[in-house]
């Protein structure tokens, strides 16, 4: 026979806190650099997007082949440093601008992080 709790029993949930870095929590080596590398993924998708590009177009403007695009978008992010997809957010006529300040966390190591505003920016209509 199944048992039942009763609708005035209350059932404890175990759960872990996370780090704030998602592939630190599940062991990736590098966490912070794959983090990073991710995020400038998701702008340099929002960014096409944004602008209302294909692929191809975006590809043409970062000066590489479609299909590196489409792993971009999907975010098989393997074969691209930081440092490339930083010059494909230049190329697509965004400026970076890096700020350090000093770690403050005493339980937390450093962390980097992409900051993106909000750029959406209207479609032209040619």
């Amino acid at each position: 026979m199944a048992k039942r709790k009763s609708k005035n029993s209350t059932e404890e949930i175990e759960f872990t806190l996370g780090s704030g870095n998602v592939y630190a929590d599940f062991g990736f080596s590098n966490p912070e650099e794959t983090k990073a590398k991710a995020e400038l993924a998701m702008l340099i998708t929002e960014i096409i997007k944004g602008k209302g590009l294909t692929q191809q177009q975006a590809a043409e403007l970062m000066n590489i082949d479609q299909p590196k695009i489409s792993k971009i978008v999907r975010g098989l992010l393997s074969e691209f440093s930081i440092e490339r997809l930083l010059k494909f957010v230049l190329s697509l006529g965004f400026d970076i601008e890096i700020k350090t300040k000093p770690h403050t966390g005493k339980s937390t190591l450093p962390s980097m992080h992409v900051v993106t505003p909000s750029f959406r920016q209207p479609r032209l209509s040619i």
